[in-house]
């Protein structure tokens, strides 16, 4: 018995074959998924979405936006400072004033004509125009002004002598006679004879009678006189014309009316001015005028004026029109939410990729990237597998003749001291539960080989089966695996077993019944030798996956995944063909008949080459 068997079976390390198989199948599956999911548009989205999320941009856009609260925020600051504005009491008076029924009317007469008459009247009254033309009426007195002093100096030049004198005369008859006679002979006569140096007689004596005479002594009267001396002084001098300017200035309507306007005690009550007082006066008694006057001082309305084109009222429409739009109250709602960042394309790109994490297909691609669970199956490639499930053994291959037997003689043959025929096929059970060459007892004529006398006819009592691939696989550098029930029979060798073109050395895989054991058979002039371990402590009636390893001249052999065995053998890096075989070299007791060489399935694997496969 082999005490690394031994000591492998003691320690627990080899594991169930079931469930090898049920592991390898899951791993082969998984792998199958893992290569469909990573050739797959879904993950190439995937690693997107998850580079995407793993993204210094999508860290930064996530905490922005978890850190974006309303508490706080621009908008909350509007939001605060329009509330302050809205409770101020400046503010809620205003808005009091404006709705309010007084203003509309304060407004509605303020483009009165009454009331523009009251304010121009008030100008008028305060501002000194009235006290002027009040006083103004009021000093405008006969005694002392201009049309009396005019008045009083027509009355002077009109008593004046001259004056006096001017008017007697002027036009009078003793004028006109006066100024006639001053051109007559006798007066021309009488000076001409008075003026004369000398006279004669007669000339004295004209004289004195034109001296005596009435009509000269009337014009020399009147021409010494000072009547007529004041006449000439002021005829078309400035004062006859001063006269007769203030004459005709005294007598004139204008003149009349203002001396009587003068005189009047009554002037100002008749005037204009006392007329625009009385209607001042009953503006200002009127109930518009009072209200408007009363409201316009108001606290509520002086209030009304400094709010209305206030900073603060322009500012609290901008946050009211701000505050009620649908922008603001959708941000406002949106910094509310406490679930923001659930509603984003961000958070939908994450949770995303979180469901795709949850899917199977992507649970199992993560739980082996990265990992070495499938290095076999990417080292590795089937290169020849069966697991007999066909009703019979595939002949694409299999070959039911041993390879010397279809080289030599077209038909089986068996070795000196064997006791079973070859059958041609009639041994075989296929099925699901894999191939069983069975060793029955029966007779069957068939050939063996005699080194003496060659292949010579024979009855033999057992008949048995063998498979070979020869002609269709030949195994070279790999690994390969069967899957057989270790049941030995005494008195029959079961193998499976490797061959060259030569008969020796026979590598065996696997080797049941007169030996329990795996390893190398080498024959040598006659004498048989053998390489290898026991494995005669297996459970029986037990199935075991045993393997062989290859490369060049070195064999592995192990058992369930492990190693049995190792040893290296020169000159066998040659291509060998895999051979099934059951053996009868002693009589087989009835009870154990027919007996079974059971094998569930073969897979030989070589290494991939450089860029076969990913």
């Amino acid at each position: 018995m082999s005490f690394k068997l031994y000591l492998l079976q003691m320690s627990g390390r080899i594991r169930p074959t079931q469930k090898i198989e049920a592991e390898r199948r899951l791993l082969w599956e998984n792998y199958q998924e893992f290569l469909k999911v990573e050739a797959s548009e879904e993950l190439k989205e995937f690693l997107e979405l998850e580079a995407w999320v793993n993204s210094d941009e999508f860290k930064a856009k996530k905490k922005q936006i978890e850190s974006e609260v309303f508490k706080g925020s621009q908008e909350f600051k509007q939001l605060q400072e329009f509330r302050k504005l809205s409770k101020a009491k400046q503010i809620k008076n205003y808005f009091a004033a404006k709705s309010s029924s007084e203003l509309k009317r304060f407004e509605d007469f303020a483009d009165a004509e009454k009331l523009a008459e009251y304010y121009k009247l008030k100008d008028y009254i305060n501002d000194g125009q009235y006290r002027k033309e009040k006083d103004e009426i009021n000093k405008q007195v006969f005694k002392g002004s201009v049309e009396e002093g005019h008045l009083s100096e027509f009355k002077k030049l009109q008593k004046s002598k001259s004056v006096r004198a001017y008017f007697e005369l002027q036009g009078s008859p003793a004028l006109k006679e006066h100024e006639g006679f001053a051109s007559s002979e006798k007066l021309k006569r009488y000076l001409t004879l008075k003026n004369a140096p000398e006279n004669g007689k007669a000339e004295r004596k004209e004289l004195k009678t034109l001296q005596k005479d009435t009509e000269i002594k009337k014009y020399f009267r009147l021409e010494k006189s000072q009547k007529l001396k004041y006449y000439h002084e002021i005829n078309g001098s400035h004062t006859l014309k001063r006269y007769n300017e203030l004459q005709v200035l005294t007598t004139t309507e204008e003149f009349i009316k203002r001396k009587a306007f003068l005189e009047d005690k009554k002037k100002y009550e008749k005037s204009d001015v006392h007329k625009k007082f009385l209607r001042y006066k009953q503006l200002a008694s009127d109930g518009d005028v009072k209200f408007y006057l009363s409201y316009e001082k108001s606290k509520i309305y002086r209030n009304y004026l400094d709010v209305k084109d206030s900073f603060d009222l322009k500012r609290y429409y901008e946050l009211k029109e701000l505050t009620e739009s649908k922008e603001f109250l959708n941000r406002k709602a949106y910094l509310e939410d406490n679930k923001k960042w659930e509603k984003t394309e961000e958070f939908k790109k994450q949770q995303k990729l979180l469901d795709m994490k949850k899917q199977p297909q992507f649970v199992l691609y993560f739980k082996y990237k990265g990992t070495n669970d499938f290095d076999f199956f990417r080292t590795w490639e089937t290169v020849f597998e069966d697991d007999f499930e066909s009703s019979k053994p595939d002949t694409g291959k299999w070959s039911t003749m041993g390879y010397w037997a279809q080289k030599l003689v077209g038909e089986n043959f068996s070795q000196p001291g064997d006791l079973q025929c070859f059958s041609d096929g009639k041994n075989f059970v296929t099925g699901k539960n894999g191939l069983a060459i069975q060793v029955r007892k029966e007779k069957a004529k068939g050939k063996y080989w005699n080194p003496a006398s060659g292949f010579v006819p024979e009855e033999f009592q057992y008949t048995s089966g063998q498979l070979c691939t020869g002609d269709y696989f030949l195994f070279e550098d790999g690994i390969i695996e069967a899957k057989i029930k270790f049941n030995p029979v005494d008195e029959i060798v079961s193998s499976f077993h490797l061959l060259g073109e030569k008969v020796s050395p026979q590598i065996n895989v696997f080797e049941m019944g007169v030996k329990n054991r795996v390893g190398i058979l080498e024959s040598s002039n006659g004498k048989v030798s053998f390489n290898g371990t026991s494995i005669s402590n297996l459970k029986k009636n037990t199935y075991y996956i045993f393997g062989l390893e290859k490369e060049g001249n070195r064999y592995t052999w192990k058992l369930n995944g492990r190693n049995l065995h190792e040893m290296p053998l020169s000159g066998t890096d040659i291509p060998m063909h895999l051979n099934l075989a059951s053996i009868v070299v002693s009589e087989v007791p009835g009870s154990k008949l027919p007996a079974n060489f059971e094998i569930g399935w073969i897979k030989c694997y070589r290494k991939k080459l450089a860029g076969r496969e990913v």
